[in-house]
């Protein structure tokens, strides 16, 4: 499954885990894979002076490997209870302002022209999508977040959600 939202109770124990509201694994696009498979005939070609057989199930088996490590290597980004998890970072919802989303044009700009040096980035090429989301904790270099997604909208009010969540009182 690509991505995923699920409905969250507005409770949480100490020691409950985090109920994950957003998921979405940014596997690389179609193009890339089929790349990958290439590999298979260039590990055929070296193997094949030694057995056909043997070349053909090696080379296979390289172009399975390649494209299941391209997968479980593949980023992932979640919204768990208060928290905002893009790759290997993490944030505090409470730290964050509102999401933005962007498509087409704009969201190339995000990538590109207006592409900060100082601001967490967790871009995937084919993944048209774009989240940008400030951070407002004025203890933080990174001013902003930007994030590509499939689901711009979905991932937008998810955090949008832990945002709330986070700063309701009485919790």
């Amino acid at each position: 499954m690509q991505n995923s939202t699920q409905g969250t109770h507005p409770t949480h124990s100490a020691h409950a885990p985090a109920q994950v509201t957003y998921r979405e694994r940014l596997t690389p696009s179609l193009g890339v894979f089929m790349a990958a498979v290439i590999v298979a005939p260039m590990a055929m070609l070296v193997l094949v002076r030694v057995d056909q057989i043997v070349a053909l199930a090696i080379g296979v088996l390289v172009a399975v490997l390649v494209i299941v490590l391209l997968i479980v290597t593949s980023p992932v980004i979640a919204v768990r209870g208060e928290w905002l998890y893009a790759g290997r970072a993490r944030i505090d919802a409470r730290y964050l302002g509102h999401p933005e989303q962007h498509r087409g044009p704009d969201a190339r700009r995000r990538r590109g022209t207006d592409f900060d040096p100082r601001s967490w980035h967790l871009i995937r090429g084919g993944v048209d999508g774009v989240v940008t989301v400030p951070v407002e904790d004025p203890a933080d270099p990174v001013p902003v977040w930007v994030l590509s997604s499939r689901t711009p909208d979905r991932l937008a009010a998810a955090i949008d959600a832990a945002r709330v969540r986070r700063r309701t009182p009485g919790r």
